[in-house]
Order: structure tokens, then C-alpha cells, then sequence
């Protein structure tokens, strides 16, 4: 059973939709319990990041994602739900999970249009593994933001893409995977990148 968290914030409907286009149980829900029962985790996001963490914090949900990563359980991050895994974020100059190394700041490129909206490329990683086998190498991907994570360990950066400089659009650490781009609304390419994630866990 796949869980979608459900934290106030964010596009929990299509992911829940896209999600049961694989023949998945799917779960949208803020229950720990319930959270604690699935085989993995989907943390979607759009909206602010102080808001989001907010929300994580008052449900409880910020240590039961530690918790989840800690167990070795498959966890996705979508958009704001990539950039919450890490540190600090410019963004109200909040603090994050720390679940992942490294700061989200802002677009500052002199005369870039500010958030990136719209359709770009994903430059796979070798770090990408079987998603860089199941997704076309430069795939285009839809975008919706204004600021990026940016790792503390390179390592860690399983996709790049380019928008007044290249950055981490995809990140892959041990159970964790984090995409800035949404997959649940990047057609075919999308799809075949969220199938791949659903495939973790199921090796027994």
C-alpha cells in the first residue's frame, strides 16, 4: 500500500490519481498509524515551505518521516516535499527536516522569470539507477517553483536541470527519492518515473 500524506497543503489529488493508475492502494492520510502501515510514503507539496513545516509539526509528521527513513521505507518528495528533506530554507528562513544535507534558496539569476513554471529537461545521474533505465534520458518534466535545493553532498544529486544555472531537480539517498518537478503531471515520462518509485519495496 502506497500512502499519500495528507498535510493541508499541496496537490494530493493527482497524485492519489496517478498513483492508482498503477493498480496501487492508495492512501491519502495525516494518520500515524496508518502512515506507519504503508510500504511507502509520498510527501507532496506546493505552497510556502514555513507553512508546510508547520503543518508537518503540528500532525506529528515530522518525526514519523524521520522515523519512516530511518526504517529504511521507501519516501518520495514531491516539489515543496523535496525541499522540506533538507536543512534550511530561504524561504522564511525556516528549518526543515534536516533529513538531507543542504539549503533551499532562491532563483537570483538577473533577468530570469521567477518561478520556473512550465516544461524542462531532467539530465539523469548515473546516481539515478533504475530510473535513468525506465525514464528517456533528457525527458521533459513539469516545473512549478521558485526556489531549489541545493545539497550539501553532490553525491546525493540524481538528476540536473537548467534554469539560469543547473540545479538538483532529483535526488536519490539510500530509501529517499525527491524530485523538484511533479511527476503526476509530466504525462508518459511522469508515469513511468512515479511507476519506478513504486517498485521500491516490493523485492520482498
Amino acid at each position: 500500500m502506497t500512502a499519500v500524506i495528507d498535510y493541508g497543503i499541496g496537490n494530493t489529488y493527482s497524485v492519489v490519481m496517478a498513483t492508482a493508475r498503477f493498480g496501487e492502494e492508495v492512501l491519502l492520510t495525516n494518520r500515524l498509524e496508518e502512515l506507519r502501515a504503508a510500504d511507502r510514503i509520498i510527501l507532496p507539496g506546493v505552497g510556502g515551505f514555513s507553512q508546510g513545516m508547520d503543518n508537518l509539526k503540528r500532525l506529528g509528521l515530522d518525526r514519523l518521516l524521520r522515523e519512516t527513513v530511518a526504517a529504511g521505507k521507501p519516501l518520495l518528495g514531491i516539489c515543496l516535499g523535496l525541499q522540506m528533506l533538507f536543512e534550511w530554507s530561504e524561504e522564511g528562513e525556516s528549518a526543515g527536516l534536516g533529513i538531507l544535507k543542504g539549503q533551499v534558496v532562491r532563483f537570483r539569476q538577473p533577468g530570469l522569470l521567477v518561478p520556473h513554471m512550465g516544461w524542462n529537461q531532467v539530465t539523469f545521474q548515473p546516481q539515478a539507477g533504475c530510473y535513468r533505465q525506465a525514464v528517456a534520458q533528457n525527458a521533459f518534466f513539469y516545473f512549478a517553483h521558485s526556489y531549489y535545493v541545493v545539497p550539501e553532498e553532490k553525491e546525493i544529486v540524481a538528476g540536473l536541470t537548467e534554469y539560469g544555472c543547473p540545479f538538483a531537480s532529483f535526488i536519490r539517498w539510500r530509501n529517499v527519492a525527491g524530485v523538484q518537478f511533479h511527476p503526476e503531471k509530466s504525462g508518459s515520462h511522469g508515469l513511468a518515473f512515479l511507476g519506478t518509485f513504486l517498485q521500491q519495496g516490493k523485492e520482498g
